[in-house]
């Protein structure tokens, strides 16, 4: 028998145990009736696993003993380590997180009054090689699997304290989310579950950097997910040359998915604008914006740019940005600057996985 109380992550790793957060709630059903276990057992594990927080098998009091170790014989809990734990004044916390393949991935927790977002990653690194973004410098490793995008959600909420709980996610995180549906979804979908969070869809926010024919799929799934577009400029030449996929896209492909989206769900479109200096943040493109998105179903969200030592381009002051709102506001567009949080800590997405990155080409 494992001593559950001596079991580590790094034991599980070496054993290469299935991860516990891989199973649905049937899944886990049909392992207990498997192993002569009554079925209830598996909803005992699930509130164990998501609302009650245990962050070990020995946690798990009400279940017996000989069932625990079995438990710890079969399955990792964790097979992610916190490899750094940062937080901001504001008390943003972000996690740094080694992965079993000993790579990484961040995520956000992110506290307002009345309202905790938590921010995740979809993929190890990030195809779409957008020039402001810190994620995708060192290109696309791999995607995260169903289990690791939900160990994501089960750590961040361990930060939480008792009284807390999350109240929005946002898949903002390192990666483009709709690249990696086939494993996204299965975990949002554990998420409405009773025995997890009973989270509701409108609470999550998928954002995308704009694919058309995933943007549709998304839709036809039925379910009532915030989109979020990634826009970043008004017109073809101009986001080629800041987000590159876009050469094989086109921005009018992009906002006839973003109509389609709405018309299947009811969800109005946010679209996402980070603002860079001397780049895509005069009035003239303000303009163009809303020549762009007038009667459309929109809402804009400007992003200032978080500085990244890596890259040479800077952000727009808050005077431009006020500008650059009241323009749109003005012509009817609803449009809001998104608060910065996590200032202190570079809570902005792949800030604190690239020095690790770095430290391993050179190692």
């Amino acid at each position: 028998m494992i001593d559950t109380k001596e079991f580590t992550v790094l034991d599980a790793m070496e054993l290469k145990l299935p991860t516990i957060f891989a199973l649905s709630l049937p899944e886990l059903e049909q392992w207990c009736l498997d192993h002569q276990i009554k079925k209830y057992r598996a909803g005992q594990i699930y509130r164990w696993l998501f609302p009650m927080r245990a962050k070990s098998w020995e946690e798990m009091t009400d279940l017996p003993l000989e069932l625990r170790e079995k438990l710890a014989a079969s399955f990792s809990f964790f097979t992610s380590e916190i490899e750094s734990h940062q937080i901001a004044s504001d008390r943003t916390e972000k996690l740094l997180l080694k992965l079993h393949d000993r790579e990484f991935v961040e995520c956000v927790v992110m506290r307002e009054p009345n309202r905790t977002t938590i921010c995740i990653s979809t993929q190890v690194g990030c195809a779409m090689g957008c020039v402001f973004c810190a994620s995708g410098l060192a290109g696309l490793t791999r995607n995260l699997t169903t289990a690791e995008i939900l160990e994501q959600i089960t750590q961040l909420d361990r930060l939480l304290d008792e009284q807390e709980k999350i109240t929005n996610i946002v898949v903002m995180g390192i990666g483009e989310p709709l690249a990696n549906l086939a494993n996204l979804l299965p975990a949002l979908e554990r998420l409405h579950e009773g025995k997890t969070f009973n989270f509701g869809s409108r609470r999550i926010t998928i954002s995308t950097v704009g694919l058309p024919e995933k943007i549709r799929e998304l839709a036809r799934i039925g379910k009532r997910y915030s989109l979020a577009v990634s826009l970043h400029a008004s017109n073809d030449k101009l986001r080629t040359e800041i987000v590159p996929v876009n050469k094989n896209i086109g921005i009018r492909e992009i906002l006839e998915a973003a109509e389609y989206y709405f018309e299947q769900t009811g969800r109005r479109v946010t679209y996402e604008y980070v603002l860079l200096s001397g780049i895509n943040d005069s009035p003239r493109d303000a303009k163009q914006l809303v020549t762009l998105l007038k009667n459309r179903h929109a809402h804009v969200n400007l992003i200032p740019m978080n500085a990244i030592s890596l890259l040479d381009i800077g952000g727009s002051s808050q005077e431009t940005a006020r500008t650059f709102s009241h323009i749109l506001n003005d012509a009817g567009i609803v449009t809001t600057i998104r608060k910065r949080k996590g200032a202190d800590i570079d809570a902005a997405c792949g800030q604190l996985r690239l020095p690790k990155i770095h430290d391993q080409i050179k190692g």
